[in-house]
């Protein structure tokens, strides 16, 4: 049997300390594969593997989140050519439907942690379990999403004035309620994937759907009008989540439901629920917060207002590089928690905090800096348009410095379980100080829109400070044990 007990060596590294112990010391764990070589070649080696790793899983998951993003826009571009009051619809529709899937999102992003760290303690039984009271408890928030969306006519007239819109918009979400199954199957089912290192197969399904959404898009468009395009979706979601439960099924942890009595998929979702809580409020509030913006926007005009969803539309669509990064890093890192891997840890924090952030930081800030007008262009061929967005994105280039950070720590407090940190750093950060700070310059100091861009970059900077500090402040010993703690209960259940 193998020694799972901690070792303590030397090092000068303060980001490879534990403020529990000593100022010269860090702890390490026995491995079996564990050579008996030098101590700093072998986190060189380290170093090296998880950078490798981390960076092949980041690639395949940007892929796949940007894919997933194509589902909705696509009809938006299919349903634009019937006319502007139809694509009024389809938009205030998918806003709605993105601002309800968060929540499902957020639930997911519990597996994040839980997943990853029972499988790293090879509590395989855990990991099965984990995804199907998610999965359930998915369901039943559903209930009261889809109740908002069939009723969606009677309160989105408190919001837009035209009826048509109205109409067009509540029949979209009526039949994108019945794309909830596959959602929910398919983010669940890429978190226990993920959480067996496979992170290739939601880019390898969504390979499948987004072709197959394309053209059922547009030739339903075509036949049945309108609402081919959220047919197509619901579609599309279904297929998808149908086959990644499939490949779920191939896995051994799958085995493990032969293990689980039936009172153990109902009891204990405290667990699930007190993570995906804070994770649902880290992704709702950075999401409200940039609608917020588009929607005063509109009171400096409509090219503002233009200029404004394109910079908005071209941020999000560049924030998939560093949070597949961030989802990667999370992954691996309650991995190693689950592996009572102390040494693992604390190098791929590093790695994570110092490389990758700078990296991504000078990836992420070339493209806004060097091809903002270009990129600018392709949504739009108003000239004034452009040049605004194309200031936006500058600012959004200089923002990007400690974006990457809060993004990065964000998901290093997701492997350790801290996700109720992050959600109130959010709040605290974006509606504290950054949208009211945004306000007060875009409408008091003649910043007109750009005030809202520095007002919010403070906000993230005073995120990415109090993120990180409490990422460099983690008590490594404290959180793998209170993961063996977690999962060596609920495996007695």
């Amino acid at each position: 049997m193998t020694d799972s007990s901690i070792i303590i060596s030397e090092t000068n590294d303060p980001l490879l300390i534990s403020p529990n112990q000593g100022a010269t010391f860090y702890g390490s764990v026995k491995q079996e594969l564990e050579a008996e070589i030098d101590s700093e070649v072998d986190e060189k080696q380290v170093e090296q593997f998880e950078l490798k790793e981390i960076s092949k899983n980041s690639f395949s998951l940007s892929i796949t989140f940007l894919l997933q993003f194509f589902i909705t826009t696509i009809t938006i571009i299919s349903t634009g050519k019937l006319g502007v009051v139809q694509l009024g619809g389809v938009s205030i529709a998918n806003v709605t439907f993105q601002v309800s899937c968060c929540i499902l999102i957020g639930m997911a992003t519990s597996l994040d942690t839980l997943c990853p760290q029972a499988f790293g303690l090879k509590k395989y039984k855990n990991v099965w379990l984990f995804y199907a009271q998610c999965v359930v408890i998915s369901f039943l928030v559903s209930i009261p999403l889809i109740t908002i969306w069939c009723s969606s006519q009677k309160w989105l007239s408190f919001i837009v004035d035209d009826a048509e819109i109205i109409k067009y918009a509540s029949t979209y979400l009526k039949i994108m309620s019945f794309s909830i199954p596959g959602y929910v199957f398919f983010e669940c089912g890429k978190k226990i994937l993920q959480a067996q290192e496979d992170f290739d197969t939601g880019r390898k399904l969504l390979f499948i759907g987004v072709p197959v959404n394309i053209i059922l898009n547009f030739s339903l468009v075509a036949r049945i009008g309108f609402i081919g395009a959220p047919i197509s979706a619901v579609i599309t979601y279904n297929l998808i989540g149908f086959l990644v439960t499939l490949k779920t099924t191939r896995t051994p942890v799958f085995n493990e439901y032969k293990n689980c009595k039936i009172r153990e998929y109902f009891t204990g979702w405290s667990t699930i629920v007190n993570l995906a809580i804070p994770g649902i409020i880290m992704l709702e509030a950075e999401f409200f917060a940039f609608e917020v913006l588009t929607v005063l926007s509109a009171k400096f005009g409509n090219t503002a207002l233009a200029a404004q969803s394109v910079a908005a539309s071209l941020q999000s669509l560049i924030f998939q590089i560093p949070f597949s990064f961030g989802v990667a890093i999370s992954n691996r890192l309650a991995y190693q928690i689950g592996r009572n891997d102390l040494v693992k840890c604390k190098i791929i924090t590093k790695l994570a905090l110092v490389k990758m952030a700078t990296t991504l930081f000078l990836i992420n800030c070339s493209i806004f800096l060097f091809l903002g007008k270009r990129l600018t262009l392709m949504f739009t061929s108003d000239p004034e348009v452009s040049r605004i967005a194309t200031k936006i994105l500058k600012i959004i280039a200089f923002n990007q410095l400690y974006d990457v950070f809060n993004i990065v720590s964000a998901g290093i407090l997701r492997s350790q379980g801290r996700q109720r940190i992050g959600g109130f750093l959010n709040i605290f950060s974006y509606y504290i100080i950054g949208l009211p700070l945004g306000i007060i310059l875009a409408f008091n100091t003649g910043l007109n829109i750009f005030g809202f861009w520095i007002g919010l970059g403070v906000g993230i900077l005073i995120l990415a400070i109090l993120e990180t500090y409490y990422v460099v402040k983690s008590d490594w010993v404290s959180i793998i044990n209170s993961s063996k703690q977690l999962h060596g209960h609920i495996d007695i259940l």
